[in-house]
């Protein structure tokens, strides 16, 4: 046969000689033998090839070039890989293993699949996921022209494909429900909501079987979900990217690249383990475990060759096969480690090469800026290229909003932009768009379990309610959870939802807000409900009409930050900034929980806004710093009953006193017009 060639890695129809090339990478292999099935039978190779050496080896690729005839009708493959199972020295080759390219085009799942099978010694023939051989008939696939932000318009919308739509009352046609189909069918309500950018929770495809239900767990790095998917989940997805686009929405899609679905050494072996185990994952010392600063039993070895050329070829396919704008990375400081697992003592190659392809593709990058044992928000990703989660952002607002005392000069720090972070100077240029900022997300309590819980209500997970972070600095207004809950504290609970909706969305930054937290949608307590695939997890769409005034309140906070260019820039605040407190200069003493500002708009042909921001337990009255009374218009004040609490463009309430009563735990914006 052919020796065919050692690129592209995967496989690849030659039109022109009706073939196909094979190319897997395996440094330590001994042996490699091609196995090709039939859908009828995937237990059952109907022709095998043994790669020779080294007419099928150019350096660490083995590869081959075989034509279709000779496949006699295969449609799947996969590859048994030879070589020494030798712990000691970071190898686990298991020639009875059935084992998935990692650069297949698509997954097959054969009807007796079983993760547990393929964590057992023993053959995987027909228990373990083989690779879809591409078509030849496939059309080339274009994507469509999608929108491009800038960070006063763009809020982003963390969402789950199945969470969303999961429910019947999601209003969704009942075959689509937690699909990618599905997600279409509620495009008009993001738009409605005034959201630009859904970032999707993972949706390579991840193992079925594992427990995951965020998809946190990817067996193969260049598939979509099928269990998201009612037919052919590659055009169901194209599909859906394709209405965001047309409805002016970007897709980011949140990517682990930092472990595999395959976990510690006592995981299933479906591919990388068995195809060259010391080059795709770092090992401790002893070279016989593996490290696990992912907290998922293993870390990807991002360092190596091996692994940065399936992450970029992976990135490189989604963006431009699949239409996606941007892509937001899981622990992505495991990118800064070396090839060792160290840090620190060398270039991080693989965020310089991602930053490249950033530019080269126009995609976003957004960083989670940490793992279990490292914390780089701020560092770590140079450069214009990389936006990053701001958990700092998060943590001090918290702290404010529950009433910590000691906070003012942190909120204002993260109202201006998280300087101390993202810093414009000379020698390191930073920009305020570097930073996302949330106030929940997928993990940890969603917005209203925040202002319900004071502690976290996980046992349903199986951990003994061990599980997920004890530092929510959450409050629950008085009455811990949803049993018997006096009015009061259900009206308290939705002003201090408004409170952080106001305050995210005049901060400077890109804000980030997760499906259902704009009615109001609660997980029960759960702050980790990775592993609850029902209705915990899944958004309860009665809440909504529950919770309207809520929803109107963040669908108007939207609205009003897009139509001031002050608050979101491309630049800090600095001189267009004036900063107040209740009556006179700001108070940064221990029990200060007051602050406001005036934000001048003249240089950005924007009105002047002036907040007033009281996280006292009672009401207290704050001098309008700046100007005559008459010349302000109340637009905001969280204290007031809904609709009141939002006032729409040509409805705001002009000031009649110097003085503002502002409403304990409340928030207050005024506008000034200058334009």
């Amino acid at each position: 046969m052919p020796a065919g060639r050692a690129w592209p890695l995967g496989v690849d129809w030659i039109e022109s000689e009706n073939a196909f090339n094979f190319a897997i990478y395996s440094r330590h292999a001994t042996g490699v033998t091609l196995l090709c099935y039939s859908e009828k039978d995937p237990a059952t190779p109907v022709f095998e090839f043994r790669f020779q050496h080294p007419a099928h080896k150019t350096g660490s690729i083995w590869h081959c070039r075989l034509p279709v005839k000779a496949l006699n009708g295969a449609t799947l493959y996969a590859y048994r890989v030879e070589g020494p199972h030798d712990p000691d020295h970071g190898h686990r080759f298991d020639s009875q293993k059935v084992l998935l390219d990692p650069y297949a085009p698509s997954v097959f799942f054969p009807p007796n699949f079983s993760r547990e099978i393929c964590a057992r010694s023993g053959p995987t023939d027909g228990r373990a996921p083989l690779g879809r051989l591409p078509s030849p008939e496939a059309a080339a696939v274009t994507t469509e022209t999608s929108p491009r932000y800038t960070c006063r318009d763009a809020v982003v919308y963390e969402m789950h494909v199945k969470g969303f739509t999961a429910r019947a009352n999601s209003g969704v046609t009942p075959a689509k429900r937690g699909t990618f189909a599905g997600v279409i069918e509620k495009i008009p309500y993001l738009k409605d909501l005034g959201v630009t950018i859904v970032e999707l929770l993972p949706v390579q495809q991840f193992d079925p079987q594992e427990g995951n239900y965020w998809g946190y767990m990817t067996l193969h790095f260049f598939s979509p979900h099928q269990q998201y998917a009612q037919g052919e989940a590659f055009a169901e997805f194209r599909e859906m990217v394709k209405a965001f686009h047309a409805a002016g929405i970007e897709v980011w899609l949140d990517v682990v690249y930092n472990h595999t679905a395959e976990g510690d050494e006592n995981g299933p072996t479906y591919s990388y383990r068995g195809i060259d185990n010391d080059s795709y994952y770092l090992l401790t010392h002893d070279l016989r475990h593996y490290i696990n600063d992912t907290g998922c039993g293993n870390t990807v070895r991002t360092g190596h060759p091996a692994a940065r050329v399936l992450v970029l070829e992976s990135l490189r396919f989604w963006a431009r096969s699949m239409g996606v704008d941007g892509f937001r990375f899981d622990l992505a400081s495991i990118f800064s480690r070396g090839a060792d697992g160290t840090m620190g003592v060398h270039e991080a190659a693989l965020v310089a090469e991602i930053g490249l392809l950033a530019r080269l593709f126009n995609i976003r990058l957004v960083a989670e800026a940490w793992d279990i044992s490292s914390y780089q928000l701020g560092r770590g990703f140079p450069g214009m290229a990389w936006l990053q989660w701001n958990g700092r952002f998060r943590d001090d607002l918290r702290s404010f909003v529950r009433g910590e005392p000691g906070k003012v000069g942190a909120l204002m720090q993260r109202l201006y932009g998280s300087d101390d972070l993202f810093p414009d100077t000379l020698a390191d240029t930073r920009r305020p768009h570097q930073s996302i900022n949330f106030l929940t997300a997928h993990d940890g309590f969603c917005l209203y379990d925040l202002v319900a819980y004071d502690s976290k209500h996980n046992d349903a997970n199986g951990h003994n309610n061990s599980d997920g972070t004890n530092d929510n600095r959450s409050w629950n207004c008085g009455w811990e959870g949803d049993d018997n809950v006096p009015e009061t504290v259900l009206a308290l609970r939705r002003q201090q939802a408004k409170n952080f909706c106001a305050l995210l969305m005049l901060s400077n930054g890109i804000p980030m807000i997760v499906a259902g937290d704009e009615f109001l949608n609660t997980q029960r307590g759960n702050n980790n409900p990775y592993n609850q695939d029902n209705e915990t997890t899944w958004l309860d769409w009665s809440r909504l009409e529950q919770n309207r005034n809520v929803f109107r309140f963040f669908q108007q906070m939207i609205a009003f930050r897009k139509a001031h260019p002050s608050i979101g820039r491309a630049t800090f605040w600095r001189e267009d900034v004036s900063w107040y407190g209740a009556n006179g200069p700001v108070d940064l003493g221990p029990e200060s929980r007051c602050l406001a500002y005036v934000l001048h708009g003249t240089s950005v042909g924007d009105d002047d806004l002036c907040v007033l921001i009281n996280g006292h337990g009672e009401g207290r009255p704050f001098a309008v710093p700046e100007g005559k009374s008459s010349e302000w218009r109340r637009v905001v004040d969280t204290a007031r009953p809904s609709p009141s609490d939002i006032l729409e463009t040509g409805r705001e309430a002009i000031l009649e006193a110097a003085e503002y009563q502002v409403g304990a735990r409340s928030i207050v914006v005024l506008c000034r017009g200058q334009r």
